[in-house]
């Protein structure tokens, strides 16, 4: 039987970006959507085929706003063989006087929780399952607010912290995933909090939509694009 489409396509990506290597202990950051479950899918798959000694974990940070993680999909991780660990961070209490909630005040309180459990725990890396579309929307909207050229690498070793930052799904464009989750049999969960204004994401999803009109091929090949710069004929 042949590996999963989506599975192939994160093998490519380990490969080029040299995302698992041998003794380490990483540490995947467990929303309960798709794209985290097919990661600890993946990881899970590949402990089976013993290619490298690592291990795997998963976190949720429960952020007291947002959905919670799924009974059923915590003992469908478990019974991959991935252990499931949860703990909470009330991002409301530490959100400073006179600022308003966010979802980029979320993410990176529960991204701290993420390096803090890592580093406490021994995990040299922390798997995030941002994918293609989340990558390049990002340079989009980094491009078009900030005028700069820049967005979530597939790889990223922190300068502070003894952490890298691997997201395997960096090749993957979200449909792939949507129909790997759907055939594999867990659903796409989302956040349901009150607190969300995703309107620039949305609208460089709709500028990605336009620019690729929705094709994996052209999505790869502007992605292929940022590591093939022609500094000469830029300003």
């Amino acid at each position: 039987m042949s590996r999963p489409k989506l599975f192939r396509i994160i093998d490519k990506a380990v490969f080029d970006y040299k995302l698992i290597e041998e003794g380490d202990r990483i540490l995947v950051g467990l929303s309960g959507g798709k794209d985290s479950t097919a990661l600890a899918e993946y990881f899970a798959g590949r402990l089976r085929q013993g290619r490298e000694r690592f291990e795997v974990c998963a976190l949720h940070v429960e952020s007291g706003i947002g959905s919670s993680l799924q009974t059923e999909l915590c003992e469908k991780v478990e019974a991959w063989g991935i252990p499931v660990k949860t703990i909470c961070a009330d991002v409301l209490a530490r959100l400073k006087p006179g600022k308003s909630m966010n979802c980029w005040w979320c993410s990176t309180q529960r991204r701290s929780e993420l390096n803090s459990y890592a580093i406490e725990n021994g995990f040299n890396k922390i798997a995030l399952g941002h994918h293609l579309d989340d990558i390049l929307e990002t340079l989009l909207m980094n491009a078009l607010q900030k005028g700069e050229l820049s967005t979530m690498p597939p790889r990223l070793k922190y300068d502070k912290y003894p952490v890298t930052i691997i997201r395997p799904l960096c090749l993957a464009d979200e449909r792939t995933i949507i129909d790997h989750a759907e055939k594999s049999g867990y659903k796409s969960i989302t956040c349901t909090c009150t607190y969300q204004d995703n309107s620039a994401r949305k609208k460089a999803r709709s500028k990605l939509e336009e620019l690729t009109g929705g094709s994996p091929a052209l999505k790869r090949r502007l992605f292929e694009a940022l590591k093939n710069i022609k500094q000469e004929y830029l300003p």
